[in-house]
């Protein structure tokens, strides 16, 4: 087939070229490599270099006005124009013909030059490859496998479920010994995270709640990486995931679909993704840890940033998305926690008025580095400082829900009376109450009264 594909290119570039030209042939004309030479062999006929005769070629070629639509040039171009005839050949010979590879990435190009290939997918894609057999050569039944339904067996209802992106983490924060026990992080790839996606919602899942140790990583361990999803090239990174997944919805037959971000830790391009969320892309709701607001202590807890860049962080992130809710948790009575380190926490909870906040006791975890620290926190100390922190913050969440009374929110429904609106992450968050209602459906609910952690409303 590829002698047959060269000879046909030999009598084009001839064409092209106006002189005879032959191409070197390499012992095995099946499998040589054909593309390193043709430019440097015509560049003397055509007085142009390589480089510029390689364009040439390609615009005459492949009959197109601007080059830059091609996206190949010199061997590239060659490589493209053998595959693309190659393609022609195995469509006479077989009829239905899948492409894949380092090509798939021009797959504007080859639906072109022959429509009726049955897909194209990049490289690497193997469940894009085999979904594509799979939809016009039916997959034999399977006794030990077919009993298992496409989105998987999960624990949770029927309308929500959690999607893991990454295992393990890259921090070494004193108070946890994830890393010790679970490795550094290990992002999956993303053509697979986007096929479960895709096939959760197909299921009748309704919110997909993106979860990993660091969610705000994904992607670092493999330098960004760029995989494939249903034959389209997408980073392996948290914005483009978010993006992806955006766009799953509608994409997949589902309906409506929330997507919901958590442990997000506060990198710089966390930014990004708040626009998406202004554009209801996925839900306006991040969970973002920030553990402390003293300097010295998240110094020693190995955490990032400070109470003022957070704060400033937080401004900007309203003003772009007025409606986003933000959840954190954080850790009082850490080893050496003063009283004024303490007060600081409570100052930032007053400045930064946080929607949904959890509060946890300094426990010292086994293995954990922070135990080595001097000036523990007495236990009953602890409890002390907590209490306080929950009572701030709950007196900041009633203000802030109390500011939702009067307005007519969409509710995902839990069980009957019970359902969350996008403002709330299931077992984690409080819940809007009402009378009715299905497990699973989305509804209106016209809120008429809060208190400290639920709203109270009517089914519209």
């Amino acid at each position: 087939m590829r002698a047959n594909a060269v000879a046909r290119l030999e009598a084009r570039l001839s064409e092209l070229a106006g002189a005879p030209v032959e191409l070197e042939r390499p012992n095995d004309p099946e499998h040589g490599d054909y593309a390193t030479n043709v430019a440097m062999q015509l560049a003397p006929v055509r007085k142009r270099s390589p480089r510029e005769l390689g364009e040439e070629l390609a615009a005459a070629a492949l009959g197109l006005e601007e080059i830059e639509r091609a996206e190949v040039a010199g061997p590239g171009f060659v490589n493209f124009w053998l595959a693309a005839d190659w393609f022609g050949e195995a469509l006479a010979e077989n009829g239905k013909v899948v492409v894949t590879g380092c090509l798939g990435v021009k797959q504007q190009l080859i639906k072109d030059a022959h429509p009726s290939v049955l897909a194209v997918t990049g490289p690497h894609d193997t469940p894009a490859v085999m979904k594509a057999v799979h939809a016009h050569l039916p997959k034999p039944h399977d006794p030990y496998t077919d009993l298992v339904p496409p989105q998987g067996i999960k624990l949770t209802p029927a309308h929500y479920a959690y999607l893991k992106i990454s295992e393990g983490c890259n921090h070494r924060c004193t108070f946890c010994i994830i890393p010790s026990m679970r490795g550094d992080l290990v992002s999956r790839p993303i053509g697979e995270v986007m096929l479960e996606a895709e096939n959760l919602v197909k299921g009748g899942v309704k919110e997909l709640l993106v979860i990993s140790q660091d969610t705000s990583a994904y992607g670092v361990d493999v330098k960004y990486r760029t995989g494939f999803w249903n034959g389209r090239p997408v980073k392996t990174r948290m914005t483009e995931l978010c993006k992806a997944l955006g766009q799953l919805g509608p994409a997949s037959g589902g309906g409506p679909l929330w997507v919901r971000l958590h442990y997000v830790y506060p990198y710089p391009h966390v930014d990004e993704v708040i626009p998406l969320m202004a554009e209801g892309k996925i839900l306006p709701y991040l969970d973002v840890p920030f553990q402390h607001a003293s300097p010295r202590i998240l110094r020693l807890m190995k955490r990032p940033a400070s109470a003022e860049k957070v704060l400033e962080r937080i401004r900007a992130w309203r003003a772009i998305c007025p409606q986003i809710t933000l959840r954190s948790t954080f850790i009082v009575g850490f080893p050496g926690e003063t009283e004024a380190e303490f007060s600081q926490l409570l100052e930032f909870l007053d400045e930064a008025q946080l929607d949904r906040v959890g509060c946890f006791a300094y426990s010292p975890v086994e293995g954990a580095a922070a135990n080595d620290l001097p000036h523990a926190v007495p236990e009953e100390v602890k409890e002390e400082r907590r209490g306080r922190f929950m009572e701030k913050q709950a007196a900041i969440s009633s203000t802030r829900l109390k500011n939702r009374v009067g307005k007519t929110l969409t509710v995902l429904i839990d069980s009957p009376g019970v359902g969350r609106s996008q403002a709330e992450a299931p077992e984690i968050d409080g819940v809007v109450h009402f009378q009715g209602g299905r497990a699973g459906d989305f509804r209106n609910v016209l809120v008429d009264r809060a208190d400290e952690h639920d709203l109270y409303g009517k089914l519209q």
